[in-house]
């Protein structure tokens, strides 16, 4: 299947205060729907921008806790009667089962769903345990990963209007950048490239997020055994919770020279004389 295009042209009328507002042509960041279906079976319908489709299809099922292997998946193609290719099918080998009733996105998806903070990230740890990892990143090296990211995003450039995730080693090198409309699309195709790849587990990685770190977000790279995640903007009060009982580093605000660390500091190596008199930060559960 061909991939579709990220962007599309459109033409607007621009103003600018003290001159007459022309029409010029505008690049838009392209947005569609895609249903991803396991053997036949639909199990969501996200929008998403299209590229990568493989990568968001294989990488949504790991964070869904539904397959943990390449090895689980026989083919993943497009829907034959489907023209406009936006439904893919994932078909896993034989003898791979799956609970489609165990989707923890339709668990938590909605704000509305009930259950407390505690009740989620347990609920979650029921599919996914606590990462382990004594990886250990200079916390210059950290704080220039964005810029890295950002030099990568070619469509952002064009567009101004979508996020990415990035993949990066031990050692700062960026092994996959993604964007997307969507904050977890793009971090899924990120997943699914790994995934597919080979890479799993991700405990000597970095995962980059240009936006704000959300509970999800979270949830979706302790389910590649992501440590670190490095995210532009804030957290949310639930995402420093869940990396805190999911033994993930967590950082926020990472621009320039500055970055919150929100848990599990021990793993982002500082330079010797900013080591005296360190606030003490949670790298356990309560």
């Amino acid at each position: 299947m061909k991939a579709k295009a990220s962007t599309e042209s459109r033409f607007v009328l621009r103003w600018q205060n003290g001159t007459t507002p022309t029409r010029v042509k505008d690049e838009l960041a392209a947005e569609e729907p895609l249903e991803i279906q396991v053997d036949t079976h639909s199990v969501v319908v996200t929008m998403r921008t299209p590229g990568h489709d493989h990568e968001l299809a294989a990488g949504f099922l790991l964070s869904e806790g539904l397959i943990k292997s390449p090895q689980e998946i026989l083919k993943i193609a497009p829907y034959v009667r489907n023209l406009s290719g936006n439904v893919l099918n994932v078909f896993l080998a034989p003898g791979v089962k799956v609970d489609f009733s165990q989707l923890t996105r339709h668990v938590f998806a909605s704000s509305s769903c009930g259950l407390c903070g505690k009740a989620s990230i347990e609920s979650v740890h029921r599919h996914f345990k606590r990462v382990k990892s004594a990886v250990k990143i200079p916390v210059k090296r950290i704080a220039r990963l964005p810029d890295e990211l950002r030099k990568g995003q070619s469509s952002f450039e064009v567009t101004g209007g979508l996020h990415a995730a990035g993949l990066f080693t031990a050692g700062g090198k960026l092994l996959v950048l993604r964007e997307d409309v969507g904050r977890h699309n793009a971090v899924d195709k990120v997943l699914g490239y790994a995934l597919l790849n080979n890479l799993l587990p991700l405990d000597k990685h970095v995962l980059v997020v240009s936006g704000r770190t959300s509970f999800e977000i979270m949830q979706k790279a302790l389910s590649a055994r992501v440590c670190i995640v490095a995210a532009v903007s804030a957290p949310s009060s639930l995402a420093v919770q869940f990396a805190v009982e999911s033994g993930q580093t967590l950082l926020g605000f990472v621009r320039g020279d500055r970055l919150n660390i929100y848990s599990h500091p021990e793993r982002i190596k500082m330079p010797a004389r900013s080591v005296r008199n360190r606030p003490r930060l949670a790298s356990s559960p309560d």
